[in-house]
């Protein structure tokens, strides 16, 4: 996968933060059984097609439970694999192997199974000019590897949070008291820093946040028929998306209709988890 780094900045305390959870002051059973230097190695493997996401930080986690683990076999950050492939070799303590092999396991799931539902959508988009984005419906905590797990998948993230991108929704107009006054509100505060996106349900509201200057246009739960009739009337001044209750079933659908983007909070809110499983060898 290109492009994409991992900021371990963030990461490494969240990592940190489900070892404490999880093996606390220590794994009762496994440290039982095994002693402080019996050696392994381990393989995870993929039991159903997907495209997989989270193997830095799979090995991230074991790193961090044993400096000296290896990783002889490893493919890479958003590879298509099939049932049966090999993922990841391991080459560790057996301690380190079996105390971090739920917590590998529950990473590489989740973030698989984002990775996988948005390649579908992306994949359902070929031919048309219409890209994918996420949404901030994430789980509190998880939401850099879920967003990580979407541009995997070959998607695009939307704003990270609140705080780096204006979106004016439904309840800021209605306390604002319109769209107009909205965006004013915002402007005299942050000027040009940020760009700003409003969010629309009808067309009168399209042609508002269109004579207000703003950068995108949200159409909200719009039918098909009234999305296309707002691209025309924005005709290239803004940018379009199109948001809610959004299917694969109905993806190319509301690509016919020009909308720039199209996001998906079912990517990271409805995960269905990949299968995948670690064997020792």
């Amino acid at each position: 996968m290109k492009d994409i780094e991992m900021n371990w900045d963030e990461i490494d305390p969240i990592i940190e933060g489900f070892l404490k959870e999880d093996i606390g002051p220590g794994d009762i059973t496994t440290d039982a059984i095994f002693s402080s230097d019996d050696l392994c190695e381990a393989r995870i493997i993929a039991k159903e097609n997907g495209v997989i996401a989270g193997i830095d930080v799979a090995k991230r986690l074991f790193q961090k439970l044993d400096g000296n683990v290896s990783f002889p076999h490893s493919i890479n950050e958003g590879d298509y694999v099939e049932s049966g492939q090999e993922i990841l070799r391991i080459k560790a303590l057996v301690r380190t192997v079996l105390s971090g092999e739920r917590l590998a396991l529950n990473l590489l799931q989740r973030m698989s199974g984002i990775a996988t539902a948005t390649s579908r959508y992306v994949e359902a988009l070929k031919g048309y000019h219409t890209k994918i984005l996420d949404t901030r419906k994430t789980v509190p905590g998880l939401r850099i590897l879920d967003k990580y797990a979407v541009l995997a998948g070959g998607g695009q993230n939307h704003r990270f949070g609140l705080y780096d991108a204006v979106l004016i929704k439904d309840n800021h107009i209605n306390s604002a008291g319109s769209i107009k006054n909205a965006v004013s509100l915002v402007r005299s505060k942050y000027g040009d820093k940020f760009k700003i996106e409003v969010e629309t349900s009808s067309l009168d509201e399209v042609k508002e946040a269109l004579d207000s200057g703003v950068d995108i246009i949200m159409l909200d739960n719009m039918t098909t028929s009234m999305m296309k009739e707002a691209v025309l009337v924005v005709d290239g001044r803004a940018l379009t998306e199109a948001s809610g209750g959004i299917t694969l079933e109905g993806l190319s659908e509301i690509a016919e209709t020009g909308v720039d983007y199209i996001s998906v909070g079912a990517l990271t809110h409805s995960v269905q988890a990949l299968d995948i499983s670690l064997y020792m060898v």
